[in-house]
């Protein structure tokens, strides 16, 4: 089949690997995006496959927190410049009281909220009408805490990363907010080795089997470096067995165990993840501002 540019273009920012070795790979893959992820890999071209290869769209997270309660949540507008707009940051603002407050276990009873007199997906129509600019309420979590339990709540860079944590028997918030930057900054994918499925391991075995064979390993000792790689993959990808980013010596379980507390859950929210956002000429966006005011 013939392969897209765009393809080409989304591998090389998924994994880091040349253009030719991209279009090598894919055409090898039959246009499968994963399968050609995986023949890098495993031919030594890509030592892994970065996850978050993804265009961005804008917006804000935003964090609260309520005594035993506390929500995230994310709010996208089409540009950054809206994202900073007092009348967005005040609405995004009223959205979290109300769905904090209210605790809507779905998007469509969270629209359904009485904000003001009006419902929440009329406040956000109202502020599309006066703002110019597409804007949705994209998704929210809310965490309810037991009063041994402490809620760490960190918002990066003007809430385009939020995070939230749990940590249970201590009621030094600072510890769990330190454990919210450290995940800012590293994006675990899970808590800890019993949250990946078996069949994520059993496609990573099988990837780090294929890669060390064709780095010319006698096969009696594959089997001994794949242990070796997948629990490195597991210190990557689960956090508890990271090593915290404030003091290498030690893992996040650790650390989080000698303040005498135990890490028991935590949201990541990027502003944007998975969202794919139009390539307009920044020029172009500068001026539809400029007009729209």
């Amino acid at each position: 089949m013939a392969i897209t540019a765009s393809q080409v273009k989304e591998l090389r920012s998924r994994t880091g690997a040349g253009m030719m070795d991209c279009k090598k790979a894919l055409t090898e893959a039959n246009g499968n995006m994963e399968a050609a992820i995986d023949y890098l890999r495993e031919n030594g071209i890509a030592k892994a496959a970065k996850k978050a290869g993804r265009i961005a769209a804008e917006g804000t997270t935003y964090l609260l927190c309520d005594n035993n309660k506390a929500l995230i949540l994310e709010i996208n507008s089409e540009t950054d410049f809206v994202a900073k707009n007092e009348k967005f940051t005040t609405l995004v603002k009223n959205i979290a009281e109300v769905i904090l407050k209210n605790e809507p276990k779905t998007l469509e009873e969270a629209l359904k909220l009485d904000i003001d007199g009006i419902t929440v997906e009329n406040a956000i129509n109202n502020a599309i009408a006066t703002i110019g600019e597409k804007l949705s309420l994209r998704r929210f979590e809310i965490i309810v805490k037991n009063d041994n339990a402490v809620f760490g709540l960190y918002s990066h860079m003007g809430g385009k990363i939020g995070v939230l944590t749990v940590i249970d028997g201590i009621d030094d918030a600072s510890v769990a907010k330190d454990v919210a930057m450290h995940i800012a900054a590293l994006n675990p994918k899970y808590l800890d080795e019993t949250q990946v499925s078996k069949e994520e391991l059993e496609h990573e075995k099988k990837v780090l089997s294929e890669q060390a064979l064709k780095e010319g390993k006698p096969a009696k000792i594959v089997e001994k470096m794949v242990v070796g790689r997948l629990n490195k993959y597991l210190e990557e990808i689960c956090v508890t067995k990271q090593k915290f980013v404030k003091d290498d010596s030690m893992t996040v379980e650790k650390f989080v165990a000698s303040k005498g507390g135990k890490l028991t859950k935590f949201v990541r929210y990027e502003v944007g993840e998975g969202i794919e956002k139009r390539e307009d000429n920044f020029a172009e966006e500068v001026m539809s501002q400029v007009k729209g005011n």
